[in-house]
């Protein structure tokens, strides 16, 4: 009697292979990528040709520069991730420092109580401007433009109107001014080198911005709002709260930066902040954010603002004339859209 054959379970097929990409690859695919490259290079060449540059005191100041943009720049930059533009955050900036200032120097309040006021008030601003958005499906380009101009003539005619100047009274002398200078403008020593406690919330702030990019549900939903809202719609995604939520955020930068402003020089001039928008989505564009949205990273803003912050501090230590900033700016903006363009081409079909 012949044993019997043992026989193999029938195998499952096999998918397709596993694609793994290279190092190189998956490094190209990193949104702040060439920005990080250019940081690099500007970087060189300003150590080379500007002896001061070389300094840390000089570096102190490259970051405070880099901060003072890179805080509202993470902000903006989430905010285009999500599809959408603030063109009025440069002036809402103001519009906090000036409705904490005029509240508490008019009323004899502590400053803390203006310091809350103009949070409520910088995240209305941000919440009226998500809500036209997505209510009425005009362009946010046109809704916070439309913003900016309201704001700057709220700006300059309410502080002339109160304080018969273009600027807010001298808060110093107020109750609370010492505390809330710490939180907000503070030096610190850090033995080698002191900065101003900006750089400390611009870092804590790029971290969480990337923190909720990638690795939370509403960073998700943040990439998916802005790369496709239909299909973002049609799986759940709560794309209206998304954006809403995202201007919201940058109001609060907003503020946030505003209340530097207030308690670092003691006063706020009504006009500040006209054209400081731009700078802000140039950083942004420069830090890998596509103008389309769904692509970006909070890092790169981050790195974007470093490269202005060198420029705009190297030119000086340089002996360049400081007027060459806007031309460098132009070209900046062109060349960094022309390199996101290229390397994510390249990552997508390198392997």
């Amino acid at each position: 009697m012949s044993s019997p054959v043992a026989t193999q379970p029938p195998r499952a097929p096999e998918g397709p292979p596993r694609v793994t990409r290279s190092l190189t690859a998956r490094a190209l695919t990193r949104p702040e990528i060439g920005a990080v490259a250019a940081a690099i290079a500007i970087f060189i060449f300003f150590f080379i040709v500007a002896a001061p540059f070389r300094s840390l005191p000089a570096f102190s100041t490259v970051l405070y520069a880099s901060s003072t943009i890179g805080i509202v720049a993470v902000g903006v930059a989430l905010l285009m991730i999500g599809g959408e533009f603030d063109l009025s955050a440069g002036v809402s900036v103001v519009t906090s420092a000036l409705t904490a200032a005029l509240i508490s120097y008019q009323l004899s309040l502590n400053l803390w109580v203006g310091v809350v006021v103009s949070l409520l008030v910088a995240l209305g601003i941000g919440f009226i401007n998500g809500y036209l958005v997505v209510r009425t499906g005009i362009p946010s380009f046109l809704i916070t433009l439309s913003t900016f101009f309201a704001l700057r003539g709220i700006n300059l005619g309410v502080t002339k109107a109160i304080t018969g100047t273009v600027a807010s009274s001298n808060v110093d002398q107020l109750d609370g001014f010492a505390s809330a200078k710490a939180v907000f403008a503070a030096n610190i020593n850090l033995g080698f080198i002191t900065i101003n406690i900006t750089v400390l919330w611009w870092i804590l702030f790029v971290v969480i911005g990337t923190w909720v990019l990638l690795r939370t549900r509403v960073g998700n939903w943040i990439f998916a709002s802005g790369g496709n809202p239909a299909s973002a719609r049609a799986v759940g995604v709560p794309v209206k709260k998304v954006k809403i939520g995202l201007f919201m955020a940058v109001a609060f930068l907003g503020w946030f930066y505003g209340m530097h402003l207030l308690f670092n020089f003691n006063s706020v001039q009504s006009g500040l902040g006209v054209g400081n928008e731009f700078i802000y989505i140039i950083a942004a564009v420069v830090g890998g954010a596509l103008l389309t949205g769904g692509y970006g990273s909070a890092a790169g803003a981050a790195v974007g603002a470093f490269i202005f912050g060198m420029t705009t501090q190297g030119i000086v230590f340089a002996g360049f004339d400081p007027n060459w900033f806007f031309t460098f700016l132009g070209g900046m903006l062109l060349l960094a859209v022309l390199v996101n363009l290229y390397v994510k081409n390249f990552a997508l079909t390198r392997k």
